[in-house]
């Protein structure tokens, strides 16, 4: 059967952590495919619930996506090719989104929109392309394993839900979310992201009080970690209150 999802936490890491000794763990090469559909209200992401009993991000809901493997790589020699690596990503996104939710992604369809890099600190530092694409026909299937639910959820749908403490979230996903709240339709969201080179994210953490803040570049604190430095902001703040993106030139998607 499946499990019962745990509460969600303000935040996954504790402040402890945040500030504690760096160890810079190794990389993980991964993707994740954002699948997009759209309603009469706007459009919903595909996400799913991870098994509360994985150590990495259980009962997180996330995008389809996971590791690269070996398999993933032309002929199944790793490569640092930058084009190879990101042909390896997409493969790996498309296996994933069969694994995880029984549905078969052309793998022309994905757009790559963002790089992640997770601080030494993370445990498991996924080295993480996202690409989004629009979700093809079929039904959704899960093994009720790693995947224990999934829904199909409007951006600023899940963003309120995280805060009410219904759902727990990453700060990818939050971003991500935040991100895709901005477009009307599958198209204009593609359309976007492949107008512009993928943005890379490399996080850094902070605490301010009782909240723990994910700085990004462009944030007037990022490069000395610093986060009461004047001057712009890129930032996700992780408050008990509620979490909040601040970006200049972006509003909120929950204003």
């Amino acid at each position: 059967m499946p499990d019962e999802p745990p509460p969600a936490r303000p935040f996954p890491l504790s402040a402890a952590q945040v500030t504690g000794p760096v160890t810079e763990h190794p990389l993980i090469p991964a993707a994740t495919v954002v699948l997009l559909r759209d309603t009469v209200d706007g459009i919903e992401a595909l996400m799913m619930r991870r098994n509360s009993k994985l150590e990495f991000a259980g009962g997180m809901w996330v995008f389809p996506g996971g590791r690269v493997d070996p398999a993933d790589h032309d002929g199944g020699e790793v490569s640092e090719e930058p084009e190879l690596v990101l042909a390896a990503a997409r493969r790996a996104a498309v296996r994933e989104a069969l694994e995880e939710a029984g549905l078969v992604v052309d793998p022309s369809s994905l757009v790559p929109f963002s790089h992640w890099t997770p601080p030494g600190i993370t445990p498991k530092r996924f080295s993480t392309w996202f690409f989004a694409a629009p979700a093809p026909g079929g039904e959704v299937v899960i093994d009720g394993g790693e995947i224990h639910d999934h829904a199909w959820l409007a951006p600023t749908d899940a963003l309120r839900r995280r805060n009410a403490l219904e759902i727990e979230l990453a700060p990818p996903t939050w971003i991500t979310l935040e991100t895709l709240a901005r477009h009307a339709t599958t198209a204009a969201a593609l359309d976007a992201f492949g107008a512009v080179a993928p943005e890379r994210f490399a996080t850094r953490f902070a605490v301010v009080g009782e909240d723990v803040v994910a700085m990004y570049d462009g944030d007037a604190g990022y490069e000395d970690e610093e986060p009461a430095r004047d001057g712009g902001r890129h930032r996700l703040v992780m408050a008990k209150a509620g979490w909040r993106y601040e970006r200049d030139g972006y509003p909120s998607a929950l204003v």
